[in-house]
């Protein structure tokens, strides 16, 4: 079988775009194939900062032959659905259909469509100009004299080579023959354009590959990926120091080289006083390269910094080194300036003194300035919502209200309230405005250098979090406090104005904020009513709907939390102990046996209120005559009664247990008993028999929702 070689050689993609622009080249070429009537056994992408590849094995020859009967009109018919008939078949007159007899429709035109099949070289030869031509790059561009011409080709930066060769591995490829504006599809391409710009004559991909790499080019972005990971933790280790490995960094780099090289570059040690955190944003951001740090120490930098070159220079990449270090300086210059501006005092005190007065802050202190700022500016948090000040107020109230919730310390109030003050205040800073991912972690910094108690502190940088399904999940008091009242503020403000998400829009993070509480309450074993701190209906339906998310990737049934979970229930703790109560109930015999029983008497007491077969308000001990339904009987009363002071004393998993009883005088009941009495009298008590048994399962779960 035939294979397909495809190669897209331009000036630099941007790293962001490579391995997106190579997925959808990918789809595009195979999808054709395929409408084309051309099969294919693997297809297999790649990329590099100059070039897009595909390798498509096994492509058929040929597309099939095609015969087609399509069924038209009768002969009678009118004209011009006879000449509408003809005209979709490609049929000239009615003499190039046949005639076919059926007893129903009597006379009718059949047209006979044969389609041969077609070299997959000229198919594809078809196929490619219209995909380089309307290729779906995020911004695309125009180049050339060419570029004036209407239906000029636009592509990320300026295409400069096509390889297209298709052909099996005992024969010579052909180069397929197509040309989109002057630019011809052939078998020649170049290699890395400072150490390798010569011409390479390839014929399919297993020597492209080889050749590229001769030619200094890695083809394959998971191998430069490894190339320069392998690389830099290696020459780390020789200089003493451990790589501070950055996954996105990593990607990204390996976009932006070919042939990757390590250096190790240099700047001055004295911005080691700059923190971390900073240091790293700042090389990272500017320069696109990575920190290290002391062997035996994780928190520390050092002042050395690991490049990633895209040449082999003849001085071994001093220079190269060199340079990077001269623009690192500068940078962590600027970052050192913000990082000493923060600490100081700010110009314009004197108008901070209201806000300071308002919100109890001490203007001796660089962060109580900052906050002072955030108020004193009125930066709009949103247009219906008010300012980031008036925001702050809100959750310094609900932070007092969930405080005593979350714990019971005299001095969790105090602190919450503390930090509350601080939490936003490091947006005025200058650190934050240069790189605004490190909010919180600046004010933490500021917090502790003014002397804030360090659970204060904690609680500025993690009152943010959890922010994904993977980031940590705060434990300490004062955080958690801080960070509900954080996000249960948005949620319930953006609810009172009706901005909630819709379909796959949800511009305030909103989905995300909600999950955070759910994880923040869950993860902390913490009881919170909802309804009464303020959520209302509508929002609670929506903390359900993610708790349900939620739950399900933890591996919950989605029947287990339909059973267990109603309207207004608002405590999501006690939700999660109920499902996994009623689950280990359901992994017993008991339970499976229960919940059999159950389903039963539920469908015979819907059958008989449907015919609205008399059923009595009680049972009565007087009409139970069998011992098995007095056995029933005896058996809900002691479960009911169980089961409802284990809920009270929200011990479910001793409700299930008490529920888990009724399995052996229910299946006795159902062994022994016949519910539909000749005596209407016992009928109608035998069916509030088993409607009590539904009541009692009610107690802690609604059976009817459980599958199986």
């Amino acid at each position: 079988m035939p294979d397909l070689l495809l190669e897209l050689r331009s000036e630099e993609i941007p790293a962001r775009m490579q391995r997106e622009a190579a997925g959808d080249l990918k789809k595009l070429v195979t999808d054709a194939l395929v409408d084309a009537g051309l099969t294919y056994e693997a297809a297999r992408e790649y990329w590099t900062p100059r070039r897009l590849a595909l390798d498509i094995r096994g492509v058929s020859a040929r597309s099939a032959d095609i015969r087609e009967e399509r069924k038209g009109p009768r002969t009678d018919a009118p004209e011009k659905a006879i000449a509408g008939f003809l005209r979709g078949a490609g049929l000239a007159s009615a003499d190039q259909a046949t005639i076919q007899t059926d007893p129903k429709k009597r006379d009718f035109y059949v047209a006979i469509i044969e389609k041969p099949g077609r070299e997959a070289a000229e198919i594809i030869a078809d196929i490619m100009p219209d995909i380089i031509r309307n290729f779906p790059w995020p911004k695309s561009m125009r180049w050339g004299e060419a570029s004036a011409k209407p239906g000029a080709l636009r592509w990320v930066r300026p295409l400069q080579s096509i390889i297209c060769t298709f052909g099996p591995e005992t024969e010579e490829p052909v180069v397929v023959d197509f040309e989109i504006d002057g630019l011809k599809a052939s078998n020649v391409t170049y290699g890395h354009r400072f150490h390798a710009p010569q011409a390479i004559t390839v014929r399919r991909f297993d020597d492209y590959a080889e050749q590229l790499e001769k030619a200094k080019v890695v083809l394959d972005a998971d191998r430069r990926r490894e190339i320069i990971l392998s690389d830099a933790r290696n020459l780390a280790f020789v200089q003493g120091f451990d790589l501070v490995e950055d996954d996105a960094l990593l990607d990204e780099v390996s976009g932006l080289v070919e042939w990757p090289v390590i250096l190790m570059g240099e700047f001055d040690a004295d911005f080691l006083s700059i923190p971390p955190e900073v240091i790293r944003l700042t090389i990272k951001e500017n320069q696109k390269c990575f920190v290290l740090r002391p062997q035996d120490d994780a928190e520390a930098l050092t002042n050395k910094f690991i490049v990633t070159a895209n040449i082999e220079a003849s001085d071994g990449g001093k220079e190269v080194a060199h340079g990077n270090g001269k623009v690192v300086g500068a940078r962590l210059a600027d970052a050192l300036h913000f990082w000493r501006t923060d600490q100081a005092d700010l110009p314009d005190l004197d108008q901070l003194l209201q806000s300071a007065d308002q919100f109890d802050l001490d203007l001796s202190k660089p962060l109580d300035q900052r906050m002072a700022k955030l108020d004193a500016l009125n930066v709009t948090f949103h247009a219906k919502l008010g300012t980031q000040g008036q925001r702050i107020s809100r959750i310094r109230s609900l932070a007092a209200q969930l405080a005593p919730m979350i714990a019971k310390d005299a001095h969790l109030p105090a602190l919450a309230d503390r930090a509350v003050l601080l939490a936003k205040a490091d947006l005025t800073t200058e650190a934050v405005g240069e790189f605004p991912e490190l909010q919180g972690t600046m004010g933490r910094k500021y917090a502790a250098l003014q002397g804030e108690l360090p659970d204060v502190a904690t609680a500025i940088e993690e009152h943010y979090k959890p922010q994904g399904p993977s980031d940590d999940v705060p434990t300490n008091p004062v955080s958690v406090v801080v960070a509900l009242a954080d996000k249960l503020d948005t949620l319930t403000g953006f609810w009172s104005i009706d901005e909630k998400p819709t379909g796959s829009k949800d511009p305030y993070a909103l989905r995300r904020a909600a999950l955070g509480v759910i994880r923040l309450l869950l993860e902390n074993e913490i009881r919170l009513p909802l309804l009464q701190i303020g959520v209302s209906d509508d929002l609670l339906s929506f903390f359900h709907d993610r708790l349900k998310v939620y739950l399900r990737d933890k591996g919950a049934r989605h029947d287990l939390i339909d059973a267990v979970i109603s309207a207004d229930s608002d405590d999501l703790l006690m939700v999660l102990k109920r499902v996994e109560a009623l689950g280990e109930l359901l992994e017993s015999d008991d339970g499976q046996n229960l919940l059999a029983g159950t389903k039963r008497a539920a469908n015979i007491l819907a059958a008989e209120e449907k015919k609205k077969t008399s059923i009595a308000d009680r049972v009565d001990a007087d009409l139970l005559t069998e011992a098995a339904e007095k056995s029933l009987s005896a058996a809900i009363e002691d479960a009911e009664g169980s089961a409802a002071e284990a809920v009270r004393n929200e011990d479910f998993a001793a409700a299930m247990r008490a529920l888990g009883a009724l399995r052996q005088p229910v299946d006795a009941f159902f062994d022994h008993v016949l519910v539909n009495d000749d005596n209407e009298a016992v009928r109608a008590n035998r069916l509030a028999l088993l409607r009590r048994i539904r009541s009692a399962t009610e107690t802690v779960a609604d059976f009817s929702r459980i599958s199986g």
